[in-house]
């Protein structure tokens, strides 16, 4: 049974934490951390496990498998150590990878692996499977209520009134690298569409701007020599945290119940 630590005990963190607790998925945590104490010793009742003061010390527990699911900031920091302790890792702040040096420092790593979970989004399989063959283009459309993308740096910078739109309104389109700089807050899907495909350089991003939108919808579309894809999601957002998507954290569940099964399909 594999051992699991889990960074972060937020919405997606405790779901994750009571599905492994309740039986739902093989395995058993064996230590959580999170900057909020109480929230961490919350999951480490409900689990039965040790809190870790630090993520130094969460890395030096007998976990194989780190679930990350706290922030871009603690991903970036715990990445390669757990790399080099050859740990498994989970990640969910995949917004990590999208500084290139460390993507590049990740992949020279042998012995151990990152996971990165589909989160809010479907097709990643469809687009790796594609990637063998020739792979021509790649775009991720995005539809989010305008108070979702309020403050992003591109949005300030562009001096866009999103409160006064009265109609769905295209307000960025560009390669995934221009998004993630643009759209920090926003990037998760970006970057695992990009890492499924065809890169951050030449992946395209179109976001919209939709007064009348209650949920955030992402569409890949996507051309090479298999055909032809189209994929669109839904998402409803956790019921837990509204700002957190309830595919993501099912996406994580299922990764870990891969992690420990014998059947592997996709």
């Amino acid at each position: 049974m594999l051992g699991i630590a889990v960074l972060g005990c937020g919405a997606i963190g405790m779901q994750i934490v009571r599905a492994l607790a309740e039986g739902r998925v093989e395995g058993r945590v064996v230590c959580v951390h999170d900057l909020s104490r109480e929230r961490a010793q919350e999951a480490a009742r409900l689990a039965g496990a040790e809190v870790a003061d630090s993520i130094e010390e969460l890395l030096q527990s007998e976990a194989e498998v780190v679930v990350e699911c706290a922030s871009v900031d603690a991903a970036r920091s715990m990445l390669l150590p757990a790399l080099e302790l050859k740990k498994q890792v989970v990640l969910l702040s995949t917004g990590a990878l999208a500084d290139p040096e460390l993507l590049r420092r990740v992949e020279r790593f042998h012995g151990s692996k990152v996971h990165v979970p589909s989160g809010a989004i479907g097709a990643l399989d469809a687009l790796r499977a594609a990637r063998e063959g020739e792979l021509r283009r790649v775009l991720l459309r995005t539809t989010k209520p305008p108070r979702a993308l309020q403050g992003s740096p591109y949005v300030e910078r562009s001096g866009l009134e999103l409160s006064s739109l009265r109609k769905k309104t295209r307000i960025f389109s560009g390669t995934a690298l221009e998004a993630i700089s643009g759209f920090p807050a926003n990037i998760n899907v970006a970057v695992a569409v990009s890492l499924a495909g065809l890169g951050t350089e030449r992946t395209m991003v179109e976001i919209y701007a939709d007064p009348e939108a209650m949920i955030n919808v992402h569409e890949v579309f996507a051309e090479g020599d298999f055909g032809r894809l189209y994929f669109r999601t839904e998402n409803l957002p956790s019921r837990e945290n509204p700002r957190t998507s309830q595919l993501a954290v099912l996406s994580a569940i299922a990764l870990l119940r891969r992690l420990g099964g014998v059947l592997q399909v996709g």
